[in-house]
């Protein structure tokens, strides 16, 4: 390779990473703004709701105790409400399940709250931290790209080791990718943060997205 095309590739490599790390800050800020939107909106409104009928639960121990009880059942599904809506932001900062029992049954809880109906074939070894976080926050973003509106569509994400490395694919069937290129996009510079890699093979009927991550001897 001459000087010229070497500058060339060199231009081209940097150009981009300030590409990805762009995406990333963008990523990021857009995260972000959705936990603060979560917590405003979910869990602040829950809490607020919590708290007047509190207030309320009071007064009528004091002045109707029959009805007391309805209003307790109230309270009830206010802190079930709650507990749901701490859940679902958690799942998409770092979900307890992920640290406390791996990347199988932290990936098992996920796909219940994804729009397809979706199977998880992996063991259970545990990996560094930083390479399980990878493969289950790219898993989730493939999985909430998927448009699962077809009661028909099925996705399937598999998780093994080979050669020293980690592998997972989200196979799909029967429904299409939103924001196909935005997505790919951010699960690509996720999986650069920790030198993997991206494969994609598609057709009009299926699609297969696979990522490679090396675990280092």
């Amino acid at each position: 390779m001459d000087e010229a095309a070497s500058l060339y590739e060199l231009t081209r490599e940097l150009e981009e990473l300030r590409a990805s790390r762009a995406r990333v800050v963008a990523a990021a800020d857009r995260e972000r703004r959705r936990i603060e939107r979560g917590l405003h909106d979910g869990v602040q409104q829950h809490l607020i709701a919590l708290a007047v009928n509190l207030q309320l639960a009071r007064e009528l121990a004091a002045s109707d105790p029959d009805a007391l009880k309805a209003h307790l059942e109230e309270i009830s599904k206010d802190v079930r409400d709650a507990l749901e809506s701490v859940r679902a932001l958690s799942h998409g900062i770092y979900p307890s399940l992920l640290l406390d029992r791996g990347l199988a049954d932290a990936l098992r809880g996920a796909v219940s709250s994804v729009r397809i109906s979706t199977r998880v074939e992996t063991g259970s070894d545990r990996y560094p931290p930083d390479i399980e976080a990878a493969v289950y926050f790219c898993c989730l973003q493939i999985l909430e790209a998927i448009d699962g509106a077809k009661p028909a569509a099925l996705a399937t994400v598999r998780v093994w080791t080979e050669h020293e490395s980690l592998h997972f694919e989200v196979g799909v069937d029967g429904a299409s990718v939103r924001d196909r290129d935005s997505m790919l996009a951010g699960v690509e510079d996720r999986l650069g943060a920790v030198d993997g890699g991206l494969s994609v093979v598609s057709d009009p009927d299926s699609t297969r997205i696979a990522g490679t991550i090396p675990l280092g001897g």
